[in-house]
């Protein structure tokens, strides 16, 4: 027999009496503001096309790694859950792979996936059982109903979330024309991109060679040319700032950054074009990459984010089969202080650049980058990310960054996302575990409640809509 599905009022607040009582407040304060998600990966075809969403498998299931990774690490096929591979569409019945993950709700237990998954069906599907074997069929075919009707369509839901802003994140090889079909709808949501230029900086991505030709036929610049390859960045920039972008975003594998001189930079690149490079080459250009794009963010005004620290597509045979992002990063160490430092001692200082520096080591938390960003104007730290956006990950966060950095040299959460409909609910455990935190430190007399009131809301909404210049 299915069992009831519970959200708690009182979820992830303290058991402490006084604490969960003002976390209560604090929570009530903002729990209805809009949401800014200022980065993250969900699809703008969705709100280009305003097109109905498929069946349960093809929403919940496909597209989210979180999911996915968590019933491949026990024995289940990619492709029998719904995700594509290299050589095409999934060929799994969608209603036999959301048995398989009905089945194996146990999986979840503990994570903030279970609690993601659990506001989903209870707060936007209506749903009062719990899914699991006996549910499943249930689940589906009334999932499958309400994404048939126009109060689930993309845009009806973007609207219902109270979403204000949405970012979404694309190559400098993307026209960005969904965004164009976007604007021209006239729709008022706003759904804006990101300028992620991995692919035509990492001389390492499968595809560089390919990229930059297209990177040349998008920019109308010489890419093959030091100063041809700068311009077309530049040029792409703008036109990304023309769709809506406020930031850049670069997912480098380590935070290594460079200041070569130009003729220095100018015999890297040539290695890097003509293809006779070293790893270690390689590295440094993207380390150089890092400092031409601050260069380019103190000109045009974007806001930098960094998030490196991830070993992607580890597993060789998932990445042959069925590509990049299927789950398969590993967080690495990774050397702040030193690594940033050419960065920092060229533009360190200035006051009108933010750079959002994101990781996967929480070792560095205290040790490195709350010192950093307690320090240098243009260092801004992003919410835990990846594997730490889960309320221990997000409290560990809060506890060894604020004693150094405070709440302002932060930038509230964003959701970092391709999981739409799971959105409101990150954002949701997002506040809940500031307002917990903020009443921890009133009942312990080291905050005023006046100041934890007003902190929150910043945390909630003017800190981000600040850093990313919304």
């Amino acid at each position: 027999m299915s069992k009831p599905l519970i959200l708690n009022e009182d979820r992830l607040f303290s058991a402490d009496p006084a604490q969960r009582a003002l976390a209560r407040e604090l929570y009530a304060l903002i729990k209805d503001y809009p949401i800014l998600s200022p980065h993250g990966h969900t699809d703008p075809q969705w709100f280009a096309d305003n097109a109905n969403f498929g069946s349960a498998t093809e929403l919940f299931l496909a597209p989210d790694h979180y999911i996915y990774r968590m019933l491949y690490s026990q024995g289940y096929d990619l492709n029998d859950l719904g995700v594509g591979s290299k050589a095409g569409p999934s060929t799994a019945d969608p209603r036999k792979a959301w048995k398989i993950f009905a089945a194996n709700q146990h999986l979840f237990r503990g994570t903030p996936t279970a609690m993601w998954m659990n506001h989903v069906f209870g707060h936007i599907m209506g749903f009062d059982k719990r899914l699991d074997e006996t549910t499943a069929d249930a689940y589906f075919d009334r999932i499958g109903e309400l994404l048939a009707s126009d109060a689930y369509k993309p845009r009806a839901l973007f609207e219902r979330f109270n979403i204000e802003l949405l970012a979404t994140t694309e190559s400098p090889t993307d026209t960005l024309e969904h965004h164009q079909k976007i604007r021209a709808s006239g729709w008022k949501g706003r759904v804006v991109t990101a300028y992620r230029p991995d692919p035509v900086i990492d001389a390492e991505h499968e595809d560089f060679r390919d990229k930059l030709k297209v990177f040349a036929e998008l920019s109308g610049e010489d890419v093959y040319s030091w100063k041809g390859y700068l311009a077309a960045h530049r040029k792409r920039r703008d036109f990304f700032m023309e769709m809506g972008a406020t930031s850049t975003d670069h997912g480098h594998p380590t935070a290594k950054t460079a200041n070569l001189s130009g003729a220095e930079s100018e015999a890297l690149f040539n290695r890097i074009i003509v293809g006779e490079f070293t790893p270690a080459d390689a590295e440094l250009f993207r380390a150089q990459m890092l400092t031409e794009m601050a260069r380019m963010s103190l000109d045009d005004g974007l806001t930098m984010q960094i998030h490196p620290g991830s070993f992607r597509n580890h597993n060789q045979t998932i990445f042959e089969t069925f590509g990049r992002d299927k789950g398969c990063d590993i967080p690495l160490a990774t050397d702040y202080v030193n690594d940033l430092k050419p960065l920092l001692d060229a533009f360190g200082n200035e006051k009108t650049l933010t750079v959002i520096l994101f990781t996967l080591d929480e070792t560095s938390y205290s040790r490195e980058l709350a010192p950093l960003a307690g320090h240098y104007p243009i260092l801004k730290l992003g919410p835990s990310w990846w594997f730490h956006d889960s309320p221990e990950g997000m409290t560990r966060f809060r506890e060894q960054v604020t004693e150094t950095a405070g709440f302002y040299n932060t930038v509230g959460f964003n959701d970092d996302t391709r999981a739409f409909l799971s959105i409101p609910a990150r954002h949701d455990v997002a506040r809940r575990i500031d307002a917990n935190f903020l009443a921890r430190l009133v009942v312990e007399h080291r905050l005023e409640v006046e100041d934890a009131a007003e902190t929150i809301k910043d945390l909630t909404y003017n800190l981000p809509k600040a850093a990313y210049k919304l």
